[in-house]
């Protein structure tokens, strides 16, 4: 991780679960961290605890709504403005959503769901690799903080299950586009299981994930720590991430 070390990295939903976990394990690696999220105050709370317990990198806060465009781009534009781009963005946020079935759902509950868990990781990587491309940078590292259910399906959460297939898809033509351009920029798609955060809380019927075992949101910073220490010339293009014991096969 020491090409990291002093680099800057945009968390988007940084405020708790995975988010909180990804910026936490940056600036232990010596990164500058812009996290990002509604709840600004959570991540002004972590960084005043790194500080305090004198990690090497630095925790920035800004209250972002990635379902808000004018947000985004305004964010986008801090970052290079104060601190010179973005070097790596790790696409985090998302909701399950309630009221989001088929049979019973409104078309609110759809928008939202899709707005946030797949416009918003697009304008996001748009205005990264717009600032990527002021500054004639050609490496870097996207990650989409996918689902499992970016490959298979749960019957209880059909709109939530289909932002992950679109998102995952989104990810492959990135990746194919930049592969195309012989560009150095990396794109991972990271697939975990059950894992608990405070999305949960969300999902109608949530009991269904009391039942199984879950991972836990640092599993998922790890994985993306080691992600970013491959070599240069390594891509890893997906992590899927499941607990033990689990009874979901993929491959």
């Amino acid at each position: 991780m020491d090409k990291w070390r002093g680099k800057v990295a945009v968390v988007t939903g940084a405020s708790s679960g995975i988010g909180a976990a990804v910026a936490q394990a940056l600036v232990h690696q010596g990164m500058v961290v812009v996290g990002m999220a509604r709840r600004v105050d959570r991540i002004k709370q972590l960084a005043e605890e790194l500080t305090a317990a004198k990690e090497p990198g630095k925790l920035h806060a800004r209250a972002v709504d990635v379902s808000q465009e004018a947000d985004v781009v305004a964010a986008f534009d801090w970052v290079d403005r104060e601190l010179g781009g973005a070097d790596v963005l790790i696409n985090n946020a998302g909701i399950i959503g309630k009221m989001a079935e088929i049979e019973d759902g409104t078309v609110k509950a759809w928008t939202d769901i899709m707005i946030v868990n797949v416009i918003g990781p697009s304008t996001c990587t748009r205005e990264y690799l717009k600032h990527l491309s002021k500054h004639n940078k050609d490496t870097g590292h996207i990650f989409m903080v996918n689902s499992v259910v970016g490959h298979i399906i749960h019957p209880e959460a059909t709109m939530y299950c289909a932002s992950k297939h679109a998102l995952r898809a989104l990810s492959q033509c990135l990746r194919r586009k930049l592969a195309d351009k012989q560009s150095k920029i990396k794109v991972t798609d990271i697939c975990p299981g059950a894992t608990f955060t405070e999305i949960l809380d969300n999902l109608d019927g949530n009991d269904l994930f009391n039942r199984v075992a879950t991972l836990a949101s640092e599993d998922v910073a790890v994985a993306i720590v080691d992600c970013l220490s491959a070599s240069p010339v390594t891509q890893i293009c997906e992590i899927v991430m499941n607990p033990v014991p689990t009874g979901i096969t993929i491959y």
